[in-house]
Protein backbone atom coordinates (compact mmCIF):
# COMPACT_ATOMS: atom_id res chain seq x y z
CA UNK A 1 0.00 0.00 0.00
CA UNK A 2 1.66 3.24 -1.15
CA UNK A 3 2.62 5.35 1.86
CA UNK A 4 0.12 7.94 3.53
CA UNK A 5 1.28 11.62 2.90
CA UNK A 6 -0.31 14.76 3.99
CA UNK A 7 1.00 18.38 3.72
CA UNK A 8 1.03 21.38 6.41
CA UNK A 9 1.95 25.15 5.83
CA UNK A 10 1.95 27.77 8.71
CA UNK A 11 1.86 30.99 6.43
CA UNK A 12 2.49 34.34 8.21
CA UNK A 13 2.94 38.06 7.05
CA UNK A 14 6.79 37.41 6.87
CA UNK A 15 7.79 33.52 6.36
CA UNK A 16 5.60 30.55 5.11
CA UNK A 17 6.86 27.22 5.87
CA UNK A 18 5.61 23.91 4.36
CA UNK A 19 5.66 20.05 5.54
CA UNK A 20 5.20 17.07 4.02
CA UNK A 21 4.97 13.90 6.64
CA UNK A 22 3.85 10.30 6.78
CA UNK A 23 1.31 8.96 8.31
CA UNK A 24 4.21 7.16 10.11
CA UNK A 25 5.51 10.58 11.61
CA UNK A 26 8.50 11.18 9.05
CA UNK A 27 8.92 14.43 7.90
CA UNK A 28 10.00 13.50 3.86
CA UNK A 29 9.96 17.52 2.65
CA UNK A 30 10.29 21.17 3.66
CA UNK A 31 9.68 24.43 1.86
CA UNK A 32 10.40 27.95 2.99
CA UNK A 33 9.13 30.86 1.43
CA UNK A 34 8.44 34.87 2.10
CA UNK A 35 5.20 36.26 3.50
CA UNK A 36 1.89 34.73 2.17
CA UNK A 37 -0.77 36.14 4.34
CA UNK A 38 -3.11 37.89 1.77
CA UNK A 39 -4.33 40.17 4.60
CA UNK A 40 -0.78 41.86 4.20
CA UNK A 41 0.39 41.33 0.83
CA UNK A 42 -2.33 40.52 -1.31
CA UNK A 43 -3.79 37.50 -2.85
CA UNK A 44 -1.68 37.09 -6.19
CA UNK A 45 1.96 37.90 -4.23
CA UNK A 46 0.63 35.70 -1.19
CA UNK A 47 -0.27 32.84 -3.08
CA UNK A 48 3.18 32.85 -5.02
CA UNK A 49 5.07 32.14 -2.10
CA UNK A 50 1.96 29.34 -0.75
CA UNK A 51 3.16 27.89 -4.05
CA UNK A 52 7.01 28.37 -3.90
CA UNK A 53 6.75 26.49 -0.21
CA UNK A 54 4.65 23.91 -1.64
CA UNK A 55 7.13 23.47 -4.86
CA UNK A 56 10.04 23.07 -2.69
CA UNK A 57 8.13 20.88 0.24
CA UNK A 58 7.35 18.31 -2.45
CA UNK A 59 10.34 18.36 -4.53
CA UNK A 60 10.90 14.84 -5.17
CA UNK A 61 7.54 13.18 -4.20
CA UNK A 62 4.00 12.34 -6.33
CA UNK A 63 2.41 15.51 -4.91
CA UNK A 64 -0.83 13.07 -6.02
CA UNK A 65 0.08 10.94 -3.16
CA UNK A 66 -0.75 13.55 -0.59
CA UNK A 67 -4.53 13.06 0.86
CA UNK A 68 -5.00 15.97 3.21
CA UNK A 69 -3.49 19.61 3.49
CA UNK A 70 -3.89 22.41 6.62
CA UNK A 71 -2.88 25.74 5.88
CA UNK A 72 -2.82 27.95 8.55
CA UNK A 73 -3.12 31.42 8.52
CA UNK A 74 -3.48 34.29 10.60
CA UNK A 75 -6.97 36.27 9.91
CA UNK A 76 -7.77 32.87 7.92
CA UNK A 77 -11.93 34.34 8.01
CA UNK A 78 -10.96 36.63 5.23
CA UNK A 79 -9.36 33.70 2.61
CA UNK A 80 -12.47 31.85 3.92
CA UNK A 81 -14.88 35.18 2.86
CA UNK A 82 -12.58 36.81 -0.15
CA UNK A 83 -13.43 34.71 -3.73
CA UNK A 84 -10.61 36.06 -5.25
CA UNK A 85 -7.86 34.92 -2.42
CA UNK A 86 -9.00 31.74 -2.23
CA UNK A 87 -9.22 31.36 -5.99
CA UNK A 88 -5.51 32.22 -5.81
CA UNK A 89 -4.77 29.52 -2.95
CA UNK A 90 -6.61 27.02 -5.04
CA UNK A 91 -4.79 27.61 -8.19
CA UNK A 92 -1.48 27.62 -6.47
CA UNK A 93 -2.25 24.20 -5.01
CA UNK A 94 -3.25 23.10 -7.93
CA UNK A 95 -0.25 24.30 -9.79
CA UNK A 96 2.21 22.37 -6.87
CA UNK A 97 0.61 19.05 -8.23
CA UNK A 98 -1.96 18.56 -5.64
CA UNK A 99 -5.24 17.03 -5.97
CA UNK A 100 -6.64 16.91 -2.71
CA UNK A 101 -8.48 19.40 -0.76
CA UNK A 102 -7.19 21.46 1.66
CA UNK A 103 -8.51 23.17 5.13
CA UNK A 104 -8.12 26.73 6.42
CA UNK A 105 -7.50 26.71 10.23
CA UNK A 106 -6.50 29.86 12.13
CA UNK A 107 -2.85 30.18 13.48
CA UNK A 108 -4.18 30.52 17.45
CA UNK A 109 -4.71 26.67 16.47
CA UNK A 110 -1.88 26.11 14.83
CA UNK A 111 -0.04 27.09 17.77
CA UNK A 112 -2.14 25.20 20.24
CA UNK A 113 -1.48 21.96 17.97
CA UNK A 114 2.09 22.57 17.71
CA UNK A 115 2.11 22.59 21.44
CA UNK A 116 -0.55 19.82 22.56
CA UNK A 117 -2.52 16.98 21.37
CA UNK A 118 -5.05 17.42 24.02
CA UNK A 119 -8.37 18.01 22.51
CA UNK A 120 -9.09 20.97 25.02
CA UNK A 121 -6.98 23.56 26.36
CA UNK A 122 -6.03 26.96 25.68
CA UNK A 123 -3.56 29.08 24.00
CA UNK A 124 -1.72 32.61 24.26
CA UNK A 125 0.15 34.25 21.27
CA UNK A 126 1.96 37.43 21.24
CA UNK A 127 4.36 38.14 18.25
CA UNK A 128 3.47 41.31 16.52
CA UNK A 129 -0.15 41.23 17.56
CA UNK A 130 -1.30 39.38 20.39
CA UNK A 131 -4.25 36.85 20.80
CA UNK A 132 -5.87 34.43 23.44
CA UNK A 133 -7.91 31.44 22.78
CA UNK A 134 -10.33 29.26 24.20
CA UNK A 135 -9.74 25.00 22.32
CA UNK A 136 -12.14 22.44 22.48
CA UNK A 137 -11.84 19.73 20.36
CA UNK A 138 -8.93 20.70 18.66
CA UNK A 139 -11.90 23.97 17.27
CA UNK A 140 -11.29 27.69 18.47
CA UNK A 141 -14.33 27.70 21.02
CA UNK A 142 -13.78 31.47 22.41
CA UNK A 143 -11.12 34.20 21.43
CA UNK A 144 -10.10 37.39 22.89
CA UNK A 145 -8.25 40.28 21.69
CA UNK A 146 -6.29 40.16 18.59
CA UNK A 147 -8.32 42.68 17.83
CA UNK A 148 -5.28 44.28 15.80
CA UNK A 149 -2.84 47.51 16.62
CA UNK A 150 -5.91 50.28 16.55
CA UNK A 151 -8.00 48.34 18.48
CA UNK A 152 -6.33 45.89 20.50
CA UNK A 153 -3.61 43.66 20.50
CA UNK A 154 -2.01 44.45 24.02
CA UNK A 155 0.75 43.09 25.34
CA UNK A 156 1.88 42.66 21.37
CA UNK A 157 5.12 43.27 19.69
CA UNK A 158 3.27 46.52 18.56
CA UNK A 159 2.21 47.48 21.93
CA UNK A 160 5.93 47.11 23.07
CA UNK A 161 7.07 49.40 20.11
CA UNK A 162 4.39 51.98 21.30
CA UNK A 163 5.04 51.93 24.71
CA UNK A 164 8.82 52.55 24.43
CA UNK A 165 8.06 55.83 21.81
CA UNK A 166 5.49 57.18 24.34
CA UNK A 167 7.79 56.80 27.19
CA UNK A 168 10.68 58.75 24.79
CA UNK A 169 7.77 61.26 23.64
CA UNK A 170 7.09 61.89 27.43
CA UNK A 171 10.99 62.53 29.05
CA UNK A 172 11.37 64.65 25.97
CA UNK A 173 8.52 66.71 26.95
CA UNK A 174 9.52 67.31 30.17
CA UNK A 175 12.85 68.34 29.40
CA UNK A 176 14.25 65.35 31.01
CA UNK A 177 17.41 63.75 29.29
CA UNK A 178 16.38 60.41 27.54
CA UNK A 179 16.64 57.60 29.63
CA UNK A 180 18.48 54.10 28.37
CA UNK A 181 15.97 52.83 26.64
CA UNK A 182 14.90 55.93 25.20
CA UNK A 183 18.30 56.13 23.97
CA UNK A 184 18.20 53.01 22.26
CA UNK A 185 14.36 54.09 20.57
CA UNK A 186 16.20 57.57 19.27
CA UNK A 187 18.99 55.77 17.63
CA UNK A 188 16.60 52.96 16.18
CA UNK A 189 14.26 55.91 14.52
CA UNK A 190 16.46 58.79 13.68
CA UNK A 191 19.78 56.96 13.78
CA UNK A 192 21.11 59.19 16.16
CA UNK A 193 20.21 59.63 20.45
CA UNK A 194 21.13 63.70 20.33
CA UNK A 195 18.55 65.79 21.08
CA UNK A 196 18.26 68.73 19.78
CA UNK A 197 18.06 72.51 21.72
CA UNK A 198 14.73 73.09 21.93
CA UNK A 199 13.98 69.23 22.35
CA UNK A 200 10.85 69.81 20.94
CA UNK A 201 12.60 69.34 17.40
CA UNK A 202 13.27 66.05 18.45
CA UNK A 203 9.66 65.62 19.45
CA UNK A 204 8.44 66.37 16.08
CA UNK A 205 11.00 64.24 13.67
CA UNK A 206 10.34 61.24 16.16
CA UNK A 207 6.41 61.67 16.17
CA UNK A 208 6.61 62.34 12.07
CA UNK A 209 9.21 59.20 11.39
CA UNK A 210 6.63 57.00 13.48
CA UNK A 211 3.54 58.38 11.50
CA UNK A 212 5.27 57.88 8.34
CA UNK A 213 4.95 54.37 8.20
CA UNK A 214 2.64 51.75 8.47
CA UNK A 215 1.82 51.56 12.28
CA UNK A 216 2.35 48.18 13.04
CA UNK A 217 6.41 48.72 11.66
CA UNK A 218 6.38 49.44 15.31
CA UNK A 219 6.49 46.26 16.09
CA UNK A 220 10.54 46.45 15.27
CA UNK A 221 11.11 48.26 18.53
CA UNK A 222 9.76 45.08 19.94
CA UNK A 223 13.65 43.67 20.31
CA UNK A 224 14.32 47.39 21.68
CA UNK A 225 12.93 46.93 24.18
CA UNK A 226 13.63 43.48 25.03
CA UNK A 227 17.31 43.75 25.19
CA UNK A 228 16.89 47.35 27.30
CA UNK A 229 15.22 44.89 29.77
CA UNK A 230 18.01 42.22 29.50
CA UNK A 231 20.72 45.06 30.08
CA UNK A 232 18.93 46.27 33.32
CA UNK A 233 17.33 48.93 31.81
CA UNK A 234 13.86 49.82 34.57
CA UNK A 235 11.21 51.66 31.96
CA UNK A 236 11.63 48.61 29.44
CA UNK A 237 11.58 46.44 33.18
CA UNK A 238 8.05 48.04 33.55
CA UNK A 239 6.62 48.06 30.02
CA UNK A 240 7.39 43.91 29.88
CA UNK A 241 5.55 43.65 33.32
CA UNK A 242 2.37 45.85 32.02
CA UNK A 243 2.79 43.55 28.69
CA UNK A 244 2.59 40.55 30.50
CA UNK A 245 -0.42 41.70 32.80
CA UNK A 246 -2.16 42.59 29.81
CA UNK A 247 -1.95 39.23 27.92
CA UNK A 248 -2.58 37.52 31.03
CA UNK A 249 -5.78 39.34 31.54
CA UNK A 250 -6.57 38.66 27.94
CA UNK A 251 -6.12 34.87 28.75
CA UNK A 252 -8.37 35.43 31.87
CA UNK A 253 -10.98 36.60 29.74
CA UNK A 254 -11.49 33.07 27.85
CA UNK A 255 -9.59 30.53 30.07
CA UNK A 256 -11.96 30.35 33.79
CA UNK A 257 -9.58 30.54 36.82
CA UNK A 258 -8.33 27.11 38.33
CA UNK A 259 -8.50 25.83 34.77
CA UNK A 260 -6.07 22.70 34.86
CA UNK A 261 -6.22 22.00 30.61
CA UNK A 262 -3.05 22.39 29.15
CA UNK A 263 -1.84 25.73 28.17
CA UNK A 264 0.20 26.70 25.04
CA UNK A 265 2.71 30.17 24.88
CA UNK A 266 2.93 30.54 21.26
CA UNK A 267 4.63 33.64 19.14
CA UNK A 268 8.37 35.23 19.36
CA UNK A 269 7.67 37.13 22.11
CA UNK A 270 6.31 34.24 24.32
CA UNK A 271 8.52 31.10 23.05
CA UNK A 272 12.39 31.03 24.09
CA UNK A 273 13.65 32.52 26.94
CA UNK A 274 12.27 35.96 26.56
CA UNK A 275 11.75 38.60 29.58
CA UNK A 276 8.22 38.79 28.46
CA UNK A 277 8.36 34.82 28.42
CA UNK A 278 9.27 34.37 31.66
CA UNK A 279 6.60 37.11 33.11
CA UNK A 280 4.25 35.82 31.67
CA UNK A 281 4.96 32.40 33.21
CA UNK A 282 5.21 33.73 36.45
CA UNK A 283 1.97 35.88 36.02
CA UNK A 284 0.74 32.54 35.23
CA UNK A 285 0.64 30.42 38.32
CA UNK A 286 -1.36 32.13 40.36
CA UNK A 287 -5.06 31.80 38.44
CA UNK A 288 -3.87 28.25 36.95
CA UNK A 289 -1.52 26.77 39.44
CA UNK A 290 -2.52 22.99 38.17
CA UNK A 291 -1.78 24.12 33.88
CA UNK A 292 0.58 22.14 32.01
CA UNK A 293 2.25 25.66 30.09
CA UNK A 294 3.86 24.39 27.10
CA UNK A 295 6.14 26.19 24.45
CA UNK A 296 4.31 26.43 20.88
CA UNK A 297 6.37 23.86 18.37
CA UNK A 298 6.82 23.78 15.04
CA UNK A 299 3.68 25.36 13.09
CA UNK A 300 3.87 23.62 9.39
CA UNK A 301 4.52 20.15 11.50
CA UNK A 302 1.07 20.68 13.36
CA UNK A 303 -1.08 21.92 10.61
CA UNK A 304 0.03 18.49 8.63
CA UNK A 305 -0.70 16.81 12.32
CA UNK A 306 -4.33 18.32 11.79
CA UNK A 307 -4.02 17.30 8.21
CA UNK A 308 -3.83 13.88 9.29
CA UNK A 309 -5.38 12.89 12.46
CA UNK A 310 -9.02 12.91 11.46
CA UNK A 311 -7.99 10.49 8.26
CA UNK A 312 -9.40 6.48 9.05
CA UNK A 313 -5.24 5.10 8.31
CA UNK A 314 -4.32 7.04 11.49
CA UNK A 315 -5.19 4.87 14.69
CA UNK A 316 -3.20 6.50 17.12
CA UNK A 317 -3.48 10.66 16.39
CA UNK A 318 -1.73 11.44 20.14
CA UNK A 319 1.19 8.83 19.11
CA UNK A 320 1.40 10.52 15.79
CA UNK A 321 1.98 13.96 17.62
CA UNK A 322 4.46 12.72 20.02
CA UNK A 323 6.99 11.52 16.45
CA UNK A 324 6.24 14.70 14.97
CA UNK A 325 6.51 17.30 17.70
CA UNK A 326 7.32 15.53 20.72
CA UNK A 327 3.96 15.88 23.19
Amino acid sequence: MPQLLVIGLDVGGSTTRAAVVSGTGQTLGTGRAGGGNPTSHGAQAAAEQLRAALTTALAGLDPTRVRAGVIGLAGFGRLRADPAARAAFDQAWRDAGLRCGYEVQSDALIAYASGTSAPDGSVLIAGTGAIAAEVRDLTLHRIADGHGWLLGDAGSGFWLGRAAVQHTLADLDRHREPDGLGRRVLTALLDSAEVATPPRRTVDALVQTVTRRPPVELARLAPVVVEAERDGDEAARRIIREAARHLVASLARIRPAGADGPLVLGGGLLTGDTPLAREVRAALAEPWPNATVVSAGDGALAAAWLAARTLPEVDDPAGLHRRLLGG
